[in-house]
């Protein structure tokens, strides 16, 4: 009975812990689209230069990552709104049976897709407002969440790449 209760309370904790971690980035991820979208409304300013190569411009995003496949459909966007909600229970499920390090790169691409989300059901878009450039070459317009997302999967490539070598040898 004792390792039933040890080992409920070790599922318990990484649950708290993952979930945490997941909050975490969600709340970062919704606390600079909130100041960026307030900003915007208060001063009637959706442009902010910040450097030679990074500005505050505020975008938004029916499409996917980066802007990608923007959709006016509502048919469209609501079957791709479904499909991310799919990918997020795969991910939930990967993070599940994940028992090394990738899980939390699987945990920092499911903080920043719920970050997304939740501006696709609240907003019925995402805003965007990080544009990077270099001169007049502009990057994609992205936001935080996206950074998550875009550096859980290098992570993972880099991880699946590395391990896969290791073992290779």
């Amino acid at each position: 009975m004792k390792d039933i209760h040890i080992l409920i309370k070790g599922k318990v904790y990484k649950f708290l812990v993952n979930s945490l971690i997941v909050l975490i980035l969600f709340c970062i991820d919704r606390f600079t689209k909130i100041y960026v979208i307030e900003l915007a409304q208060k001063t009637n300013i959706s442009e902010i230069y910040l450097t030679s190569f990074l500005n505050s411009y505020l975008v938004w995003n029916t499409g996917i990552a980066f802007g990608l496949f923007s959709f006016s459909n509502e048919l469209t966007y609501n079957l791709f709104t479904a499909l991310i909600v799919l990918i997020n229970l795969i991910i939930i499920y990967l993070v599940i049976v994940t028992k090394d390090f990738r899980k939390y790169f699987f945990l920092m691409i499911l903080g920043g897709s719920f970050g997304n989300l939740f501006d696709r059901l609240y907003y019925g878009s995402v805003p965007d407002f990080i544009d990077f450039h270099i001169g007049n070459f502009h990057w994609f317009i992205f936001n935080i969440a996206d950074i998550f997302i875009t550096v859980g999967i290098i992570c993972l490539i880099l991880a699946e790449l590395l391990y896969k070598k290791a073992n290779d040898e």
